[in-house]
């Protein structure tokens, strides 16, 4: 069933171990607690990129049931408090936020590779 999310990108901190305490003890549980109306949270570290080092760290995904859901969430004092925490911790500059609508989820067959 498509649905919709915020994707959160935090640029590459000044200091990897010092945003990772922060983002892991503090800011996943604050998420997590004051989110309204999630279905779903992905919480992603970027190891790379082929060929350049990433300019973001981390990737968040908040999923939700639909847009209307999303944007309901998104008014609310709770959800702004915690992308305000977001931001206050993104030590490589300010995460970029975006509203994504997933429109049709499609399933691959594993890819079969020739014998």
């Amino acid at each position: 069933m498509p649905g919709a999310k915020i994707v959160v990108l935090y640029p590459r901190p000044t200091d990897v171990a010092a945003f990772e305490r922060v983002y892991v003890e503090e800011h996943i549980p604050l998420a997590r607690e004051k989110i309204v109306g999630a279905t779903k949270f992905v919480f992603t570290t970027v190891l790379g990129a082929h060929g350049v080092e990433s300019p973001y760290h981390r990737v968040t995904e908040i999923h939700f049931a639909s847009m209307e859901a999303l944007q309901a969430s998104a008014a609310t004092a709770s959800t702004l408090e915690s992308a305000a925490h977001a931001v206050s911790i993104s030590s490589g500059g300010p995460p970029l936020f975006f509203f994504a609508d997933e429109g049709e989820v499609v399933t691959l067959e594993p890819l079969q590779l020739a014998q």
